[in-house]
């Protein structure tokens, strides 16, 4: 039967689609730390306040545990993940260093405005060895950095404090404006956390670091508010 091009002619264009601004940024970061040697882990959205918690070393009177914080389900033994540290943790009591590890997918927490989301997705690595120092941890950092930015971006580390890295730190980028911004948090992996693991920290020490790829998408691409990205706007969205 002949096809009627009147037809044909009335039919609309469609744009294809494309990959959202936050799974490239996502998948970009996990390409480059695979080529670094970082095996890909995944892990539940749901699960058990002893490993969201607990084997990181996070006390019960730590403010993150809090009910304004945290999401809790059930009886209160389960949370949403607050970070995706438990897939390390996971990792760790099922293998015997050395391996480096990421992880990456949602995580959960009790905010929302124009910087924060009650669900934004988060990007984690950790690699134990013998010998690791934190030379080895500002080399990583660097060129993770310039690999989503670029090699002149200029970068500091600040001394901060996390219950499952010591030291640790947080690490900032100089925006073009002249801005310290805050880009992502790392650390030495606390020895705790490592006997919590079952792993000698006489022996093995590691270098562990994590970013909000949301935060990391809203600076290289100069994104105020971070509600946009799910907002289904498709003159936003079509810009990437």
């Amino acid at each position: 039967m002949p096809v009627n091009k009147d037809i044909l002619t009335r039919i609309p264009e469609h744009k294809s689609g494309s990959i959202h601004p936050i799974n490239q940024i996502k998948s970009f970061i996990l390409d480059f730390l695979s080529q670094e040697g970082f095996t890909y882990l995944d892990g539940p959205e749901i699960e058990s306040v002893e490993y969201n918690f607990d084997k990181l070393n996070i006390k019960e009177n730590h403010p993150a545990r809090q009910m304004h914080d945290t999401f809790y389900v059930e009886d209160g033994s389960f949370v949403l993940r607050t970070h995706t540290s438990p897939v390390q943790v996971h990792g760790m009591l099922e293998n015997i260093p050395p391996f480096a590890f990421t992880s990456a997918g949602k995580v959960y927490r009790k905010d929302d405005d124009a910087t924060h989301l009650p669900m934004f997705n988060q990007i984690e690595g950790i690699f134990v060895d013998e010998g690791v120092r934190f030379s080895h941890l500002k080399s990583l950092i660097y060129k993770i950095i310039s690999k989503i930015f670029d090699e002149e971006t200029q970068i500091r580390f600040r001394p901060s404090y996390f219950p499952f890295t010591e030291p640790s730190a947080e690490v900032d980028i100089l925006s073009e404006k002249g801005e310290w911004l805050e880009i992502l948090g790392c650390g030495i992996v606390n020895p705790i956390v490592l006997e919590n693991c079952n792993i000698d920290p006489k022996k093995f020490s590691g270098l562990a670091f994590g970013l909000g790829v949301e935060r990391i998408a809203m600076l290289k691409y100069g994104v105020s508010d971070i509600r946009d990205f799910y907002k289904s706007n498709l003159d936003f969205l079509n810009q990437f």
